[in-house]
């Protein structure tokens, strides 16, 4: 009698997740060109075969991890907007938001994914679909509504004043001396008040 052959093992969600865990490690210490996937095999404590079996490249395979990382529900959604004030949205998210951006890991990965760009363009449209886009999507539905409520001009350019917000985060987290988790809050405060989406308490 002859044994049929199966499909093979499952993956095990365990060891995709320990090598995209180590994929991501190794790219915000030594960059792309720095990291192989000899070495995330050896840090994931797999073969490289292993890595082979999932990923075609290692390109592949650190977009794959990138998105992982950034890959999160943006709440509220564009469809709670409009049942909440930009100030309530602001009130609750800004917290969470500044000790992101003042972690040091979420502004080594920036910086490697940024310096990337170019060089390995994939790795960027990741980071842009699944953290920044949703987040500007948000950002202007926030600003219709402050429109309509007359907090923000009528003929105001949304893109551009997104780009303006968006610019003067990206440059006070890759600056070389950022603020700490309380002066992340109060910048980034400072540039929702100016945007027009948190406005002082007594013009409440």
């Amino acid at each position: 009698m002859t044994a049929t052959r199966g499909r093979g093992r499952p993956r095990a969600p365990e060891t995709d997740t320990a090598i995209l865990t180590a994929a991501l490690e190794l790219f915000v210490e030594r960059g792309v060109e720095g990291t192989s996937m000899e070495q995330v095999a050896k840090r994931a404590g797999v073969g490289k075969l292993t890595l082979y079996r999932r990923w075609s490249s290692k390109e592949d395979l650190l977009a794959q991890a990138i998105e992982q990382e950034v890959r999160a529900e943006v709440i509220p959604s564009a469809a709670d907007v409009q049942a909440l004030r930009p100030r309530d949205i602001v009130e609750h998210v800004l917290p969470a938001a500044a000790e992101m951006a003042a972690s040091p890991g979420f502004r080594a990965l920036v910086a490697r994914i940024m310096g990337s760009a170019v060089s390995h363009p994939e790795l960027m449209q990741v980071y842009w679909k699944h953290y920044i886009l949703p987040r500007r999507e948000l950002a202007a539905a926030m600003l219709r509504r402050a429109q309509q409520d007359g907090a923000v001009a009528a003929d105001a350019d949304l893109d551009v004043l997104i780009d303006m917000m968006a610019g003067a985060v990206t440059y006070r987290v890759l600056r070389p001396d950022p603020p700490d988790t309380a002066g992340m809050l109060r910048y980034l405060t400072a540039v929702y008040r100016q945007a027009g989406l948190y406005p002082p308490a007594a013009d409440g």
